[in-house]
């Protein structure tokens, strides 16, 4: 007889701890943990007191193999339940359901549970699954602190949108155990052999579903001898001496895309407009201010690269006549006359022959058919969509929302830290060019 092969290969011989928090989706962590473990995962769970009253620990010990962990001690003996011992043992710290006072508390190193201990002794990447009602998922207290995590290192499953325990109907569900197992999946189907462990993912973890960890910058690295143009920032079109037009991009992305790249080998030529970040390591950068100084720059550079990703906010418009001397202002209104600047990534993309051009599409509205124009117009072999109207996406932030568009189709990801978007891109960058 023919055994059944898991849906889950790369779950194989994983140590996975689960935490379960006290929420009424508490009952799913049974199905997942079914699935995790005919996936041929190892499973331990932690619960915390209130996850009890939503879900019995002889269930998870059935379906774990494993005796449930709630307390720091065994009253009945004193033995001690280390959770030190349990952040070392894991390969993975799932976390689901993950309320928001859990959540919450994640965040500030609160460390009240036993489950909260082990968060903050993990060596291993930590994921968390959301599961609250509508208000609590959309409140600035709880975005803010996923936000934060994402920029920590913690690795987020959305939740998805539909009815809720309160009769609500919104985003807030937890995500179903088959979602989270494939999320799981990714993350180690892509990690060869054990996953990084250095450092603690509570306080920064590299390595991300979908994505390798930051690899050190190396000559021998998967992108050596490869030759790449990124463009970063915004950049700043002069009214007169004094004023200007420019937009609020920090550069954060594009820098960490620079950095991903030349940790994996590339020699890259970073176009950057005016920012205070410092230079990634092992980057060339070249710094300019306006449109038609980027353009020049970025053109130059590309003429000895493999490819390019363009990253900056470049100004669509700049003003046609630029004043010697301040503009007074009087009692009437001002008029300023903007002229079209060139267009830098359609110029990329119509003369890059065979290599390979990445664009980047920040919209308020009509998201994806705008970015699938934009994919078209511009000859992008992908490009990357965010919206402004995605929680911790966008500017000034140090996570992002991303969503892959090519021509065979999408790929979104959750929201993580920009270095972990850059991580992926660079590895898409990596497929593509095999």
């Amino acid at each position: 007889m023919q055994t059944e092969r898991p849906a889950y290969p790369a779950l194989r011989g994983r140590r996975i701890l689960l935490g379960i928090t006290g929420s009424i989706a508490a009952y799913k962590a049974a199905v997942l943990c079914r699935l995790l473990k005919t996936a041929g995962a190892e499973v331990r769970v932690v619960m915390t007191p209130l996850a009890k009253q939503f879900i019995t620990p002889l269930t998870m010990a059935t379906l774990s193999k494993n005796p449930i962990l709630v307390e720091f001690f065994d009253p009945e003996n004193g033995a001690w339940n280390s959770h030190v011992s349990l952040g070392e043992w894991a390969d993975c710290y799932l976390i689901a359901p993950a309320t928001a006072n859990t959540l919450a508390k994640m965040r500030t190193g609160v460390a009240d549970n036993l489950l909260l201990t082990a968060y903050l002794s993990a060596r291993c990447p930590v994921v968390v699954a959301p599961a609250m009602d509508l208000d609590m998922y959309a409140h600035p207290a709880t975005q803010e602190n996923l936000r934060e995590l994402a920029a920590r290192g913690v690795k987020i499953v959305e939740p998805a949108e539909g009815e809720l325990a309160s009769g609500l109907v919104g985003k807030g569900r937890m995500a179903e155990p088959e979602q989270i197992a494939a999320f799981l999946h990714t993350l180690f189907s892509q990690t060869p052999g054990n996953v990084p462990s250095e450092g603690n993912p509570s306080g920064g973890s590299t390595g991300h579903p979908g994505s390798a960890a930051p690899a050190p910058a190396s000559s021998a690295g998967p992108l050596a001898g490869k030759r790449f143009v990124v463009t970063a920032g915004a950049t700043v079109e002069a009214i007169d001496p004094v004023r200007f037009i420019s937009n609020r991009s920090t550069g954060k992305m594009g820098y960490a895309i620079a950095g991903e790249l030349a940790r994996r080998g590339a020699g890259v030529v970073l176009v950057s407009g005016p920012t205070a970040l410092p230079t990634p390591a092992g980057v060339e950068r070249r710094d300019v201010v306006s449109a038609d100084e980027m353009f020049d720059a970025t053109v130059e550079a590309f003429d000895q690269a493999d490819g390019a990703v363009m990253c900056a906010a470049v100004a669509d418009y700049t003003p046609a006549e630029v004043s010697d001397v301040k503009i007074k202002k009087d009692d009437g209104g001002l008029t300023l006359t903007l002229r079209r600047t060139r267009d830098i990534a359609a110029h990329l993309g119509v003369c890059k022959g065979s290599r390979l051009v990445v664009g980047f599409a920040l919209e308020t509205d009509h998201e994806e058919a705008n970015a699938e124009a934009k994919l078209a117009r511009k000859h992008f072999d992908f490009i990357v969509l965010n919206s402004l109207r995605d929680a911790g996406a966008g500017f000034g932030v140090d996570t992002n929302k991303v969503t892959f568009i090519d021509r065979s189709g999408r790929q979104e990801l959750p929201l993580m830290a920009k270095t972990e978007v850059a991580a992926h891109i660079a590895q898409k960058i990596e497929s593509l060019l095999k």
